[in-house]
């Protein structure tokens, strides 16, 4: 399973890579990771096929991850499209009900539970 990373703080890519450093050897998972919405959409753009899951924060300078959500579900629909999970310090409702509204799969708060999402990923790898 391939899953995009997006977040606009650099020390995620660390975090993740240690945190399913098993599944990674096992070959189970790849990350890609992405910087900004912008990056994202360049990232899909070469290897929108090749990627499952998107896990995008919301709170990005520039193109937001809501935003990054409206771009994926409009130009990236081909079957099966990706999921998306989008991520944020923020628990508001106010974020969770346009994300929701604009298509996101799931929704997941900072500090990330590494354990429940796991649990997440296998039941969208079956």
């Amino acid at each position: 399973m391939r899953i995009l990373v997006v977040d606009d703080e650099a020390d995620v890519q660390p975090l993740f890579l240690q945190r399913f450093r098993k599944e990674i050897k096992n070959n189970e998972i790849e990350f890609s990771f992405a910087l900004s919405g912008e990056e994202a959409l360049n990232v899909l753009h070469n290897a929108h096929s090749e990627i499952v899951l998107i896990l995008s924060d919301i709170n990005m300078p520039g193109m937001s991850g809501l935003e990054l959500l409206t771009h994926i579900r409009e130009d990236f629909n081909d079957p099966p499209p990706p999921v998306v999970m989008m991520i944020t310090a923020y628990g508001d409702e106010e974020n969770h009900r346009q994300a929701m509204e604009k298509g996101a799969d799931e929704f997941l708060t900072k500090p990330l539970d590494f354990i429940l999402l796991k649990e997440k990923l296998k039941t969208f790898a079956e």
